[in-house]
């Protein structure tokens, strides 16, 4: 048998290839960016997040462009049902039912909306406080939240009414003043654990002073669950606000508000349901879109799911 010389020519490398598999395949994304690329495959999130746009700018435009006032009355059409003329049919005063609803879903936002500002706001703030303070103003700090918490909201807006006029504010002051406990807690519990970590002592190190250390390093690395309870607290607000006004301690009437207009419909039931179910309904698809958008961001802001 001959002997034959082999050359590198001969042979084929077979396997990686070095150069091939240092290329950047995926363009590399930041947190959020990455974050709202999972929320845009969870469906449901993505639904939710409809819904909600939507109702959003039907009570924005509808008050505007409809063709009936959400406080006209037409005697010739009291107790209509659903129709091609009143869409959601008419209450027993003759007015118009789509209107009003698309009225109180402005004024049932708007005091969910600044409610939620408020509570988010004074919550973030708390809460960063005291984690980061620690020891006894931590404590006593709970202490306030848990002495805030033992009287009953109901009770609030009772004593606010008794001092004020029915009406957006007093609504508006019982929410926030019972509502940032939640916020704060979640937030405490953030800060608790980051203020142990490096960046923490760099930035203490570099001469930060407590002030810059909780708004400028804390809180934007507690962001994901912010907004998480957020989405949660708005339509809590949305609930607490119909609550109050189907038992007659929210907005006064001809003004209209989702709780208002289920409360009017709850009297007419066995005769016209509609008049109860539409209210009904848009605070129950509100209130689920919102829900879906908040396991949605859950899961799209954890940090153990990103791939």
């Amino acid at each position: 048998m001959s002997n034959v010389e082999f050359t590198k020519k001969d042979f084929e490398i077979v396997g990686k290839n070095i150069d091939e598999s240092e290329k950047i395949v995926r363009k590399s994304l930041t947190y959020w960016q990455d974050a709202w690329r999972r929320l845009k495959e969870n469906k449901l999130a993505v639904l939710g997040l409809i819904i909600i746009l939507t109702v959003l700018l039907m009570s924005i435009f509808v008050p505007i462009f409809t063709k009936y006032a959400y406080d006209f009355q037409d005697y010739n059409a009291i107790s209509q049902s659903p129709s091609s003329e009143h869409i959601f049919g008419t209450d027993n005063l003759g007015r118009d039912l789509f209107s009003r609803c698309w009225s109180g879903a402005r004024t049932s936002l708007m005091v969910a909306g600044i409610a939620t500002i408020i509570n988010v706001t004074i919550g973030v703030i708390y809460g960063a406080v005291s984690g980061y303070a620690g020891g006894k103003v931590d404590l006593i700090m709970m202490r306030i939240i848990e002495i805030v918490y033992s009287i009953p909201q109901l009770l609030w807006v009772i004593l606010l009414i008794v001092v004020m006029k029915p009406g957006i504010k007093p609504i508006i002051i019982a929410i926030s003043i019972t509502g940032w406990g939640g916020m704060a807690r979640v937030v405490r519990g953030q800060v608790l654990q980051l203020k142990q970590m490096e960046f923490v002592l760099a930035a203490k190190t570099l001469g930060a002073d407590t002030g810059r250390l909780i708004l400028r390093h804390l809180i934007p690395n507690t962001m994901g669950p912010i907004i998480i309870n957020l989405t949660f607290q708005v339509p809590s607000a949305v609930f607490t606000e119909a609550f109050l006004s189907y038992l007659g301690l929210g907005i006064p009437a001809p003004a209209a508000s989702w709780g208002s207009l289920a409360q009017s419909g709850t009297t007419m039931l066995l005769i016209h349901p509609y008049m109860l179910f539409f209210p009904a309904a848009l605070i129950c698809i509100f209130m689920l879109a919102f829900n879906l958008l908040g396991d949605g961001l859950r899961d799209a802001l954890d940090p153990r799911l990103r791939n």
